[in-house]
């Protein structure tokens, strides 16, 4: 009777696994399958990240849009890696992976961390959302957005150097330049171009535009759920398609943050006539803005040619020697 009595008591005090290790487990299971996910895409970031630059190594083609308008067609993603593969090989679409997923790795568990932090620091009572006052959802969703903001931008800045290495790598393709080639010794080649000052290069817009995305998808979800939908099974889609559209509007700050990473960092791309040296990020988006360039590398599929053209014999023709558009040698 005393044996089961003890073993009971062993049973008992026999300690239950963390809730902290369980979401542990969680967290490092899904950085893995993001990981997964953006090593087996990043041939197509890759591709991206060299239209966002301005780099077209392939001439436009003349066609006509759906609306029967003459236009310059200019190659798809999967032909960009097509000829990225032709000349640096399947190796060399993932240039600049390894920064890449460091990047990723650190910035989720800034973001984790930071966020734990806010939320452990501003414990609020749990109660029914039909039971609260509009004054108290309200408030709450203010909360979470500026939790969110401050999270995600601390996470930025902390992977924001590693995020420039990755850009600068992939960059190089432009050039054919071997500046670049280790995590370490890019961040000794980053010192010697741009001082502590070139590890957030392109870091103001980044944050500008990741804070508004935050802010505009924040808003604009709970305006919806609470003033127009009334359906309970469809409020749940619309943070993912608000934030997809607030994505979408602040994609112009994508593009100049990467611009700015590369430009006047010793690489051809970052160099005339690829790219004219910019004084500020606000240089940039004023001169991108003005060749109607903000836009570029949003649509991989259907890409036209909106630099400056000329007509001849009734053709529309690039004009070579513009910072946007330059030939292959």
């Amino acid at each position: 009777m005393r044996t089961g009595i003890r073993n009971e008591r062993r049973v008992r005090n026999v300690p239950s696994v963390p809730p902290k290790s369980k979401e542990s487990e969680v967290m490092w299971s899904d950085i893995a399958g993001r990981i997964l996910i953006n090593a087996i895409s990043y041939p197509i970031e890759y591709a991206k990240v060299l239209i966002q630059i301005g780099y077209e190594p392939i001439p436009p083609k003349p066609t006509v849009t759906l609306f029967g308008k003459p236009a310059l067609k200019l190659p798809n993603a999967f032909t960009y890696i097509k000829h990225i593969k032709k000349l640096d090989g399947l190796t060399g679409c993932y240039r600049g992976l390894v920064p890449k997923v460091c990047s990723y790795t650190v910035s989720t568990i800034a973001c984790d961390k930071t966020l734990e932090y806010l939320q452990v620091n501003s414990e609020e009572q749990n109660e029914d959302e039909e039971d609260e006052d509009e004054s108290v959802r309200r408030k709450k969703c203010i909360n979470e957005i500026i939790k969110d903001v401050i999270s995600r931008t601390v996470a930025i800045v902390v992977s924001h150097p590693l995020e420039v290495i990755s850009l600068r790598m992939m960059a190089q393709f432009v050039g054919g330049e071997t500046k670049y080639s280790s995590v370490f010794g890019s961040f000794l080649e980053i010192y010697r171009e741009n001082g502590i000052l070139g590890y957030y290069a392109g870091l103001i817009p980044r944050v500008i535009g990741s804070a508004a995305v935050i802010v505009l998808s924040g808003i604009s979800t709970y305006a919806i759920n609470n003033y127009i939908i009334q359906e309970p099974t469809m409020k749940p889609y619309t943070a993912s398609t608000m934030k997809f559209v607030a994505t979408t509007v602040m994609y112009p700050f994508l593009v100049v943050s990467h611009c700015m990473a590369v430009n006047n960092c010793g690489l051809v791309a970052g160099l005339p006539p690829y790219m004219p040296v910019y004084q500020n990020w606000l240089h940039c988006w004023s001169h991108l803005s003005t060749h109607n360039q903000l836009k570029r590398g949003s649509s991989l599929l259907w890409r036209y040619y909106t630099g400056p053209q000329m007509l001849l014999n009734g053709k529309l023709i690039p004009i070579m020697g513009d910072n946007f558009y330059q030939p292959s040698s």
